[in-house]
């Protein structure tokens, strides 16, 4: 299984940023998103004030990053009221709400999403109702895919969570094996989804994110920037 390194953060005023130590010869910055997070993945041994130079000097061009992230499109937080836009793998679907005396449920037509509930269902419960639809679909489809590129990456995952994420689409603990994706892939296309699945399996190969993992996902995935970049460019859903 592949190596762990240790992490930890590092405050330059306001800003937060991850510092892991891995047998590497020079400095390495990314800020990630959704919504920008910074990491440094620094040589083992090198000391803290060199790592926060390095950091400071390289604050505007973090800045700028940032804020490309910032300009992403974002849109209002769900109400879960009648008529109201949804998205499910990237399609757009209006929501329609039906009072049945049964169990909850959700059904997905061309161009709507039917919310089957109990007469007298507070907002809150709607949005706990369609909020686990979600999950349950995202699980489903990324399940999927999971299989599919650990016969090709030759690796075993371990366990997968879906989950709200405001930092990034994804993670992988390439110690536990654990996977986490962001729920809101579930409203994106499915080949987003594909390509993050892919990335997030890759650090099980690859812990890191230099040219070994790029050329990994190049060799398996020729147009995962393409698919990285459209993914980056939908709207957020606010929380």
């Amino acid at each position: 299984m592949a190596q762990v390194y240790p992490s930890h953060q590092l405050l330059i005023g306001a800003l937060s940023v991850e510092v892991t130590a891995k047998p590497i010869k020079h400095l390495h910055l990314s800020v990630v998103p959704p919504c920008g997070a910074v990491r440094i993945s620094a040589p083992e041994g090198m000391s803290a004030d060199h790592v926060r130079a390095y950091a400071i000097g390289k604050l505007a061009w973090i800045r700028r990053q940032q804020a490309r992230f910032q300009k992403q499109q974002r849109e209002s937080p769900r109400l879960v009221v009648e008529r109201e836009s949804h998205h499910l793998w990237g399609s757009r679907l209006l929501l329609e709400i039906r009072n049945v005396k049964a169990a909850p449920k959700v059904a997905v037509h061309p161009r709507k999403l039917v919310l089957f509930v109990r007469p007298g269902s507070t907002a809150e419960k709607r949005q706990t109702i369609l909020a686990g639809w979600y999950r349950s679909e995202l699980r489903k489809e990324a399940t999927i895919l999971i299989d599919k590129w650990q016969q090709r990456l030759n690796v075993q995952a371990n366990k997968l969570f879906i989950q709200a994420m405001t930092r990034q689409w994804g993670s992988c603990n390439p110690a536990s094996g654990n996977i986490r994706l962001n729920t809101q892939l579930a409203q994106k296309p499915k080949e987003c989804l594909d390509y993050v699945v892919l990335h997030e399996l890759a650090h099980l190969r690859v812990p890191s994110h230099g040219e070994e993992f790029i050329a990994l996902l190049d060799n398996h995935l020729p147009e995962w920037e393409e698919r990285r970049r459209l993914l980056n460019t939908l709207p957020l859903l606010c929380s």
